[in-house]
């Protein structure tokens, strides 16, 4: 598996940590020159040897075995000041990334080659035990990185695992309540179809057919039903009252969230994917511009959020975007989050629907 590709902040300090080992190893190349200005291929190999040094340490992340054979290699020819640091900085990296057995065997190799330093280098009694102790340090570093990385990823997992699941026992609540509305109407116009049978027969059909209609709708959202119920149902959102909770925290917000005639079930799911997204807009972007849309076909209900805040990709593990996303796989719709087009942060979703009767 390829190692993920590295974050640009990191890039540009990668590359600034090269630069700054190339030009101290230029100077060790400069003094060469001045004190023994006839030796011309001497000072030509310290400049490359510097070169190779400081690209090796500033594409470290996205080549580390690479980058660490090239830093051996440099450091054997004894031509830079930094014998072994430049093999630490590399490995280092490699390190947070291997596996365990992978960066044991890379580790004994760095100490095979700082033995072999040791045996032909000027004051190789000096480069063998200052070398070997680097390299095992930058081992220890990173595979002590690693495993936290591991740890924190498992962490995260799990979290993400639980918040799916009180997400769809939150789901599954409101969609009882839908169905239980619906079956309490069915039982009041079943009764009025009775009542009405022989003497009113043109209410008896409007009655029916309301029957089948809410008997339909209530049928499909059982089949969303999941798992065993919350006790504490905490209600539809007040949008308005979030939406002024937005303007207090410098969030100037235009919104139109029309959800009068769509299936409850669906007017649930768009209150709570707007809740959720202004939340976020509120948390991570205020004070910004947004702007909530939601508009309906009849067939598909659209919902746009959109933000003028930093952006950025989203962050792992939150519950406000997992909610928003297990909602509508709930009603086999499409969702999406990042950056927009144009800057900030955009939420985008569609829940296709019946149209209530």
């Amino acid at each position: 598996m390829p190692p993920p590709a590295p974050r640009r902040h990191l890039v540009l300090l990668d590359l600034l940590a090269g630069l700054l080992l190339a030009a101290a190893n230029f100077g060790v190349a400069g003094n060469l020159w001045l004190a023994q200005s006839d030796e011309m291929p001497t000072m030509l190999l310290a400049t490359a040897a510097a070169l190779l040094a400081g690209t090796a340490v500033a594409l470290r992340r996205r080549w580390p075995l690479v980058c660490l054979g090239i830093a051996v290699a440099v450091a054997l020819t004894g031509l830079l000041w930094d014998p072994f640091v430049t093999v630490a900085l590399v490995l280092y990296t490699g390190s947070t990334r291997w596996s365990r057995r992978d960066s044991l065997r890379v580790l004994a190799l760095c100490l095979a080659a700082a033995g072999l330093g040791s045996l032909w280098l000027p004051l190789g009694w000096v480069f063998g035990p200052v070398a070997a102790g680097l390299a095992l340090l930058a081992w220890l570093a990173g595979d002590t990185v690693r495993q936290r990385r591991r740890q924190a990823d498992r962490l995260a997992a799990q979290q993400a695992r639980q918040i799916r699941l009180d997400e769809r026992l939150r789901i599954a609540r409101e969609l009882h309540d839908v169905v239980a509305h619906g079956m309490g109407l069915i039982a009041v116009k079943a009764a009025v179809a009775n009542f009405v049978a022989e003497t009113r027969p043109e209410e008896t059909r409007d009655a029916l057919r309301v029957i089948e209609a809410t008997s339909k709708e209530a049928l499909a959202q059982t089949r969303r039903l999941l798992g065993v119920l919350r006790a504490k149902d905490p209600g539809p959102p007040d949008l308005d009252e979030l939406f002024e909770q937005a303007r207090g925290a410098g969030v100037r917000i235009e919104a139109a969230v029309p959800v009068a005639e769509l299936p409850e079930a669906v007017r649930l799911a768009v209150l709570r994917i707007v809740q959720e997204a202004v939340t976020n807009v509120i948390r991570h972007a205020a004070p910004a511009d947004c702007r909530v849309s939601v508009t309906d076909t009849g067939e598909v209900v659209t919902i746009e959020v959109t933000d003028t805040g930093p952006g950025g990709e989203p962050r792992p593990g939150g519950h406000g975007l997992t909610g928003m996303r297990e909602r509508v796989a709930l009603h086999e719709g499409e969702f999406s989050a990042g950056p927009g087009p144009d800057g900030g942060f955009r939420v985008h979703a569609t829940l296709p629907h019946r149209r209530r009767p």
